[in-house]
């Protein structure tokens, strides 16, 4: 054998005998958004604003809370239609009450192929006041297309706990259906961290957030209600929690979780 031929010998061992490098882990960008129908701070209706806060941190998937379809008070506007189309993300929206001549629920964006959705009521303790859990089946952006489970909700503001635990104990329900299936719980859930609510939640999910990260009021936080959960704890990884300094396009401040599912 000539000198190129034992040199090309020689490569070709050498990258049969080096190891594979490990893929890059699936990162999902995940925001939570409480829009207050679009209505900031300020009074102003508008949607281009809340739009382009979403937009400045390239979210894969956004549960929106308080969002209107039809509704008087916002002009008729089919909100989650319009922020589909202001963030060329693929909306899905469910009613959970009739409002003002049109439809109040929960929404997502998402720029994630979506496999299935449905809209899970929780039990109610005040008439005209139905919540859900907007339950939506997505796709990963991995090179698998691992399944995953994205829950938005939106649950009671009143003092008394117990609706609120109730409601934990059906979003359970749910989440066992498929017990090994990674899920994501986001949403205003109405609890402080150190609440009886995030207690009972935190038994079978996990916080993203290792302290409190105060999402509200938008101009001056000093409560946090909004939050994203994970389980199983194992299958996810937290790479950055922030909450997004927007103290006028909502009554809420965002917040944005990156995560890495993990195999």
């Amino acid at each position: 054998m000539n000198k190129r031929g034992w040199t090309l010998a020689l490569c070709l061992l050498a990258h049969a005998a080096a190891p594979a490098f490990a893929a890059e882990p699936t990162r999902i960008r995940v925001l939570s958004y409480n829009i207050h129908h679009g209505e900031g701070m300020d009074g102003k209706l508008d949607l281009e604003r809340i739009a382009k806060v979403i937009l400045s941190v390239d979210p894969h998937v956004v549960a929106l809370q308080e969002v209107d379809r039809g509704v008087k008070r916002t002009e008729g506007v089919d909100e989650p239609g319009e922020l589909g189309r202001l963030t060329k993300m693929t909306p899905i929206f469910e009613r959970n009450i009739v409002f003002q001549g049109g439809d109040y629920g929960n929404a997502v964006l998402t720029r994630l192929p979506v496999t299935g959705h449905r809209n899970i009521p929780v039990p109610s303790h005040y008439v005209g006041e139905q919540r859900g859990v907007l339950t939506v089946d997505l796709t990963a952006p991995d090179a698998r297309k691992t399944p995953f489970r994205f829950m938005a909700t939106h649950i009671d503001y009143r003092t008394s706990d117990a609706e609120r635990l109730d409601s934990v104990k059906r979003i359970e329900e749910v989440a066992r259906e498929q017990p090994n299936l990674p899920t994501l719980l986001v949403g205003d859930l109405n609890s402080m961290p150190d609440s009886r609510v995030m207690k009972a939640f935190g038994e079978n999910w996990t916080r993203t957030d290792s302290t409190s990260l105060p999402t509200y009021p938008a101009d001056k936080p000093n409560s946090q209600i909004d939050y994203v959960l994970v389980r199983p704890a194992p299958r996810w990884k937290v790479v950055e929690t922030r909450v997004l300094d927007e103290p006028v396009a909502s009554d809420h401040r965002p917040l944005l979780v990156v995560l890495e599912l993990v195999d």
